[in-house]
C-alpha cells in the first residue's frame, strides 16, 4: 500500500490558516499530515479536516512550539513527548500496523548556541527512543529537525558554519542518527541535488533568491529505504517561512 505523508513547520497555525493553510492541506491530499510550531493552545483554532483525525501536543508556554498530526489512517495508539522532554509539545508518536510515525519539532540551539547543551540532550534521547522503536517495527521520523546536515543543504555554508542549525555538534548528531540505522529520504533519492531548501529567512529577500536551508526531513528506518517511491519539497506553497516536505512510500 502506497501512502503519502506531508510534514510542514507552519510557524503558527492560526496565522497560517489566514494564509491558505486549508487550501494547501486539501491540495496536498496526504494520508498523514504532520505540522510543527503550531503556537496554539487547545481551543484556539478550528481546523476543518473531516477526513482526518486530529492529534495535538501543546506546549505549556502559550504561543510557543507545539506539534499536530492529521491522519486519515486510524492509528493503533498515540503517544506524546519523549521522556523528560514533556513541556514544549515537541513530539507525537502514532503507531500503525506496519510502522511508527514520529512527528518532531527539534529545539533550536538559539543564537550564540545558548541552548546547545539542551539540544544535545534532546538529540541523544531522540536517538535512543527511535532505536528502541525500530526494534519493534520500522520508524518514519518527520519534522523540523533544525539542522542542515551537509554543505549542500544550505545556500551559504561558509558564513553559517558554527551557527545554530549548522554547528558541528548538531550536524554530528544528525550523522549519528543516520549511522544508527536511519536514512534521509530526500538524499536517498537525490544525493547531489542542490538548491533544495525548506526554510528561508524573512529577511534579505531570502525566499525570492532561494537563499535557504534544508532543515525539514523525512528520515526512515534503513530497512524500508528501498520502499521510498518519492521525496519532494514544495517551495511553491506559502503561508510560513518553511515549506512542506513530502514522502511517498510503499508499506
Amino acid at each position: 500500500m502506497s501512502i503519502k505523508l506531508i510534514s510542514w513547520n507552519v510557524n503558527g497555525i492560526r496565522a497560517c490558516l489566514k494564509k491558505g493553510f486549508l487550501e494547501s492541506f486539501n491540495k496536498l491530499d496526504a494520508d498523514i499530515f504532520s505540522i510543527q510550531e503550531t503556537k496554539m493552545q487547545e481551543g484556539q483554532a478550528e481546523i476543518d479536516t473531516p477526513e482526518h483525525k486530529q492529534y495535538f501536543n501543546y506546549a505549556q508556554k502559550k504561543g510557543y512550539s507545539g506539534t499536530a498530526v492529521f491522519t486519515r489512517i486510524e492509528p493503533l495508539s498515540v503517544t506524546y513527548d519523549i521522556g523528560e522532554h514533556n513541556d514544549e509539545g515537541r513530539a507525537i508518536l502514532l503507531e500503525y500496523e506496519k510502522f511508527y510515525l514520529l512527528n518532531v519539532y527539534v529545539p533550536n540551539a538559539q543564537p550564540e548556541l545558548a541552548r546547545l547543551d539542551y539540544r544535545m540532550k534532546w538529540e541523544e534521547d531522540l536517538r535512543q527512543y527511535v532505536k528502541e522503536l525500530d526494534k519493534k517495527k520500522p520508524v518514519i521520523i518527520c519534522g523540523d529537525l533544525n539542522v542542515a546536515h551537509k554543505e549542500i543543504d544550505l545556500k551559504n555554508p561558509k558564513p553559517n558554519r558554527g551557527k545554530a542549525g549548522f554547528s558541528d555538534e548538531e550536524r554530528e548528531k544528525f550523522s549519528a542518527l543516520l549511522e544508527s540505522g536511519f536514512t534521509d529520504s530526500f538524499r536517498y533519492l537525490y544525493p547531489e541535488k542542490t538548491g533544495a531548501y525548506t526554510w528561508w529567512s524573512y529577511m534579505f529577500n531570502a525566499r525570492k533568491n532561494n537563499a535557504g536551508w534544508r532543515i525539514d526531513y523525512f528520515v526512515v528506518s534503513e530497512r524500508i529505504a528501498d520502499k521510498i517511491i518519492d521525496a519532494k519539497i514544495h517551495p511553491d506553497i506559502f503561508g510560513s517561512d518553511h515549506c512542506p516536505v513530502e514522502l511517498e512510500i510503499d508499506l
